[in-house]
């Protein structure tokens, strides 16, 4: 199984929507897909329409309860995507995995022992820091997918980030990598997105994904409605980007699909 985590210690970059519909995409091109929310504000679980009463086991029981994986499911509307949601009670978490030890390796564990054969891959939405949730997430997954919006402190914060990921490489996990930046909320009508676009293609090369996904407002009104944007409305551009940012990631994977 192929494990992605999604992550920017930044907020509002558009992580969850990255999630969401990138987990939606693979899915309907017959992949099997595991999605965890690991963000408190269980923002990604709330998106495919889970309500706090469907959340029975969280990530949380999964990383601090040592419930098994495959007892934190829950099915989506989406066939072929399967979720672990979150709920509040994951805000706690940075405080209680502190008292384990090999805290930063719980969710390693838990995908390590679960039935990797029944999905093809595994994304992970990250919460908007670079705390324990996030480093378990990190520890737990060969690459990186990040989220990065075209505004002007954009570089600073990719800069950070990847001082974290080389140094959870050099101690905790020497196969991580970043298979790519993905340019989000992406306004051809605004100079200044062009220029960031230009400037973290400059320093990063090929790492940067050729597609962008545009700003869009069905993108943000699909999870009011608990769908992901491919299913709310799947001509829109944002639905569009995120097919072809999907047809994209799957030529950057490795050739490790469990299922035909």
């Amino acid at each position: 199984m192929v494990r992605i985590a999604i992550a920017n210690q930044k907020g509002g970059v558009g992580k969850t929507t990255t999630a969401i519909n990138m987990a939606t995409a693979l899915a309907a091109t017959g992949w099997k897909v595991l999605l965890i929310d690991l963000d408190p504000q269980g923002n990604a679980s709330t998106g495919l329409g889970l309500t706090q009463g469907d959340r029975v086991n969280s990530s949380y029981d999964l990383l601090i309860n040592d419930v098994p994986l495959a007892d934190c499911i829950n099915q989506t509307k989406v066939p072929g995507l399967e979720i672990v949601p979150a709920t509040v009670d994951l805000s706690g978490a940075e405080v209680e995995l502190v008292g384990f030890e090999e805290r930063t390796h719980r969710l390693k564990k838990a995908l390590d022992s679960a039935d990797n054969g029944r999905w093809d891959i595994c994304l992970i939405d990250c919460p908007p820091s670079l705390g324990l949730l996030t480093l378990n997430a990190m520890v737990a997954v060969e690459s990186l997918m990040v989220p990065l919006q075209c505004e002007f402190f954009a570089l600073e914060g990719l800069s950070q980030l990847l001082q974290t990921v080389e140094r959870i490489r050099a101690r905790f996990n020497r196969q991580l990598s970043v298979m790519g930046v993905v340019l989000t909320m992406y306004d051809r009508r605004n100079k200044l997105t062009e220029q960031v676009s230009d400037d973290v293609r400059a320093c990063l090369g090929d790492v940067v994904f050729d597609t962008v996904i545009p700003r869009n407002v069905r993108l943000s009104e699909a999870p009011s409605h608990g769908l992901p944007a491919l299913i709310y409305d799947y001509r829109c551009s944002g639905s569009v980007a995120y097919i072809d940012l999907a047809r994209e990631l799957i030529g950057r994977l490795p050739d490790r699909k469990v299922a035909a």
